[in-house]
Parts: C-alpha cells; structure tokens; sequence
C-alpha cells in the first residue's frame, strides 16, 4: 500500500467512526428532481437563486468524472453507512479513476502534459518532500491544507451561497470556512497580511462564478507530494453547476515564482442531497498517519 494510499485509508477509517453512530439522521431536503424509476435526477436542470444566478448551495463530493459514483477506497471493505454515499476515494487508487480525470489531489500536475511546471527549485523540493513521504505536509501537523487540497480532499464540502459572498465549510480540515465576496471589494495589496487560504473576491461571468485568491502564506502545499504554493501565487476558481447534481471547478495557479507558466486542473464534484457534513477535529500532531510510528 503506497504511502499516499496509506495516509487516507487511515485517515478515513478514524473519521468513519462519528458518522457510523453519532451523525444526523438520513434526511432528504425538498424539492429533489427524480427519475421515473423514483431515483434522483443528477441531469436535471441546474436551480437558479432568486437573482437568476445558478445556485450551488449544497454539499458536494469529489467523484472521478462528471456522472461518476462517489468510489470506494480499497480495502475498506463493505458498503459505506447509509446517507453518506460512497465512501470517497483514496488519493492513490489511479486504476479507480478514467486517466483523463488526473488525480490532483496527490498530484497538482496531473491532469498537465509533462506534470506541474516547476521552476528548478520548486522540482528539487518537491522530490524532497516526497522522499519525506510528505510528514511536513500541513495536514499531518493540523495545519490548514491550502485551497487545492481542501478542493480535491476526498471529504464533502458544503456550499452557501447569498446575492454578497459564498462560504465554502470544507469537512476535511477541522470544519474550515472560506469567504468569497461577490460584494464588488478589491482584493487586498501586497502590504496585506498573509493568509493560509489567501483572499478571495468573485464575480459572476454569465453562469460561471469566478473566483480569485492572493495572499497567500509562503510555503504552501497545493497537493498532498508537496507542490509549492509561494505569496506570489494566484489561484483562478471557475465554478459552474452543469446539472442538478454535478458541479465543475476548474481551478488556474499561476505562481512565477514557483512555477514557469500558469496551468489548470478540472474538478469534478457530485451533489449528495441527503448528506450532512460532520465535526472533525485533528488531534494527531506528530504525523504519525504519514510516516508510521517506530
């Protein structure tokens, strides 16, 4: 078992436990569009919010491809408990995944020819970090994992989204929340304070909701390997509801300093429903879930 594989398998088996006895009840929120055989219509027109904007409040799972299943991770054998879904998909299962799809959350560059465009610095850390089986990874010291990881984190997301800002609460970093204004704001100059997630303002380009973030904190991690992200960076978040149920984040870093052109990653993301998000804390300090104890 690859460490990556490793690292969420764990991971996941420790979370599973709340979900199993002590998470909300199955509950299926109004108004879902269903087939004629009686199961939910993930083709179904995408809502609109009272403006006319598309609506993509909800909670959502990474899945492989658009109309994909939420996969299994192997090795955790039986079926997932009711009301969750699929149990996601582990970070190193490529054979789970249509190669077309990359796996972005181990692996920015996977979805671009040749992988991630380091500058040389950035390729040397990189190998670095994954010679380290990644222990320094923000997530093995409970540290905020950065948006790309969070975008791809195999945990569910919810989003809600108002006429001024959209808050994204992402499972699978203690619960964290990020802001993203739709007021008109600036974002904030280079004199701002750095952020772990950065800044984020949006607009909206016809039914795309377009989102840029700066500010970011040196040393960031886009992936779980250890692809930089440096205050330089700017992340590009194209957000569009394609269906009732799928929703397509297309996501452009463009960082000089760590990278010698601009690339993106697509991710694709499947509504579930009848899904509430859990309370997750991260006790585990000496990234044990990484590396393994000796």
């Amino acid at each position: 078992m690859s460490r990556i594989h490793l690292a969420a398998t764990l991971t996941l088996v420790a979370s599973l436990a709340p979900h199993l006895s002590a998470q909300w009840p199955r509950f299926s929120v109004p108004n879902v569009p269903k087939t004629a055989d009686g199961k939910i219509n993930y083709d179904a027109p995408a809502p609109k919010t009272s403006d006319g904007k598309p609506d993509l409040s909800g909670v959502w799972e990474t899945v492989p491809c658009r109309g994909c299943a939420v996969p299994i991770i192997s090795g955790l054998g039986s079926a997932p408990p009711a009301g969750r879904g699929a149990a996601p998909a582990a970070p190193a299962a490529p054979a789970a995944r249509p190669p077309a799809s990359g796996n972005v959350f181990g692996n920015i560059g996977g979805q671009t020819e040749g992988g991630a465009p380091y500058q040389p610095w950035a390729a040397d850390l990189v190998k670095k970090r994954m010679a380290d089986n990644s222990k320094d990874n923000p997530d093995a010291h409970c540290l905020p994992m950065g948006i790309m990881q969070l975008n791809s984190h195999p945990f569910p997301r919810k989003i809600i989204q108002t006429p001024s800002e959209v808050l994204i609460i992402y499972e699978g970093s203690g619960t964290t929340v990020r802001e993203i204004f739709l007021d008109g704001r600036s974002l904030p100059g280079k004199d701002a304070e750095q952020w772990w997630n950065g800044y984020s303002v949006g607009r909206w380009e016809g039914d795309t909701l377009v989102v840029e973030t700066t500010g970011f904190m040196d040393d960031g991690w886009l992936d779980v390997r250890g692809s930089p992200l440096t205050s330089e960076g700017k992340v590009v978040e194209r957000f569009r509801r394609t269906s009732y149920g799928n929703l397509e984040l297309t996501v452009t870093i463009d960082d000089p300093k760590a990278y010698t052109k601009p690339f993106s990653a697509v991710i694709q993301n499947r509504l579930a429903p009848d899904l509430q998000l859990s309370e997750f804390v991260c006790i585990d300090k000496d990234a044990a879930h990484y590396i393994g104890r000796k």
